[in-house]
């Protein structure tokens, strides 16, 4: 094993990925690593995490973060295969656009909404690059488990509050980096990370590879700060209605400490 080399749960915080090798940080070689995976067998892999869930064992029904959207014009920054913005056309909001790195989840989305009665503006294009979406335009733009895939977070934030109009709101849920730091064993949580390494790294899953960085929870929210939001609510807590469906290791990982957080700010 290379010294660099650690034990991570993965990005869905329902197991162990085994081996997880630091890399360099490179823009263009971590998209198109992400990118074949995503494009290939990245919902088989990873799953699939969309609203009304936030992530393991938090809910938009109990939430109730986006209120009302009947009207509203709402951007989903890695939108999947589109069952998060069936959700929002479903609650009826006026606009749906959505962007993703990879062009096969873009026509799994376009196929699921079509199949709907929906439609929505697609884009194609890493989140930190320009891509023609118009700013000062949306009411709402939210991530569910994509935010962390940035290889810029910075300039991500900074690119979402061009969208938004004035006290536009913005919407986002990630793995909890505590979660990513620790491992369940022998019915005891055991660290396997330090909490302040934000290297990234490269996990090999099934003949397919995903490179990631785990952040503080201070590096997003100062991130935020930058970009020019304010706070208005964070949830860390799981849902004990949701957790008590289920007995396994990761539901009881998840009563002891946070294994999803969700933001809410508001552009100033």
């Amino acid at each position: 094993m290379d010294n660099n080399s650690v034990n991570r749960t993965n990005i869905m915080g329902a197991g162990e990925v085994g081996c997880a090798i630091s890399v360099d940080m490179d823009r263009d070689s971590i998209h198109n690593t992400n990118k074949t995976l995503w494009d290939t067998k990245g919902n088989e892999i990873i799953g699939t995490t969309a609203l009304p869930f936030y992530g393991s064992f938090v809910s938009e029904e109990k939430c109730q973060l986006f209120g009302d959207v009947s009207g509203k014009k709402m951007l989903e920054i890695g939108c999947g295969s589109g069952q998060s913005l069936q959700y929002q056309g479903e609650h009826k909001a006026s606009e749906l656009w959505g962007m993703d790195i990879s062009e096969n989840q873009l026509e799994k989305t376009r196929e699921y909404l079509t199949t709907c009665g929906l439609s929505a503006k697609l884009i194609c294009s890493p989140m930190e690059e320009e891509c023609g979406i118009p700013e000062d335009y949306f009411d709402f733009v939210y991530s569910i488990y994509a935010i962390g895939w940035t290889t810029d977070l910075e300039g991500t934030f900074c690119r979402i509050a061009s969208y938004l109009k004035k006290d536009g709101v913005f919407i986002f849920s990630w793995s909890h980096p505590i979660h990513k730091c620790v491992v369940a064993e022998n019915d005891m949580l055991v660290f396997k990370k330090c909490y302040f390494d934000e290297s990234w790294y490269s996990v090999s899953l099934d003949e397919s590879t995903l490179t990631l960085s785990d952040r503080k929870l201070s590096t997003y929210v100062n991130a935020l700060s930058k970009a020019g939001f304010v706070i208005e609510q964070m949830i860390e807590e799981s849902d004990d209605e949701i957790m008590q469906s289920r007995d396994d290791n990761f539901s009881k990982k998840a009563k002891m400490l946070p294994v999803t957080f969700i933001i809410k700010a508001r552009k100033l």
